[in-house]
């Protein structure tokens, strides 16, 4: 059961992705979470070094979506002026946003990474797909709602035994 919430790479942010080993593990499509993943939760639009993060997982070939459980307005707003498809009202860790997305990318499950910020919500539902997980470390905690407030309590409980059982991933640089 531990196993469902365990990604298979942990990283510190989105920038210190090896997009190279990515491509070379067969991975086609980045489906990414917003909210603490990309940005803070109240930022509204990409700085310059998210943009260019984009930039570069087009030079790499790799497609995007941006899947979020938040409004149309909150990631349209963000994903638009990048000219990035996106999936809002996702309802993580369920399957449907993520079928979209998959479905916008024109990939299978297994030729897609799925990149969040929380065990609960993108780990899980990218892993019931059988798609290559990637946590990364919150932006910030500042602005969270109460639910990822206490999935977070939660997730402490679930890391704590998935290492002590050995199966959560030593973080990449």
């Amino acid at each position: 059961m531990l196993r469902k919430f365990a990604p298979k790479k942990k990283v510190r942010s989105i920038f210190a992705l090896d997009l190279k080993a990515l491509r070379a593990a067969g991975i086609k499509g980045i489906i990414t979470d917003l909210d603490n993943t990309l940005v803070k939760t109240r930022e509204k639009l990409a700085d310059e070094q998210v943009a260019a993060w984009f930039r570069s997982l087009q030079d790499e070939g790799f497609q995007v979506v941006i899947v979020s459980n938040n409004t149309r307005r909150r990631v349209g707003g963000f994903s638009v002026p990048l000219n990035i498809p996106f999936v809002h009202g996702a309802r993580k860790p369920t399957s449907s946003g993520f079928r979209k997305a998959l479905a916008l990318l024109g990939l299978e499950a297994r030729e897609t990474a799925v990149i969040g910020d929380q065990l609960l919500t993108d780990v899980l539902g990218g892993n019931l797909l059988g798609m290559y997980t990637i946590l990364v470390e919150p932006c910030s905690p500042e602005g969270e709602k109460w639910v990822t407030r206490i999935n977070r309590s939660i997730e402490k409980v679930v890391v704590k035994r998935m290492r002590k059982k050995g199966i959560f991933p030593r973080e990449d640089a």
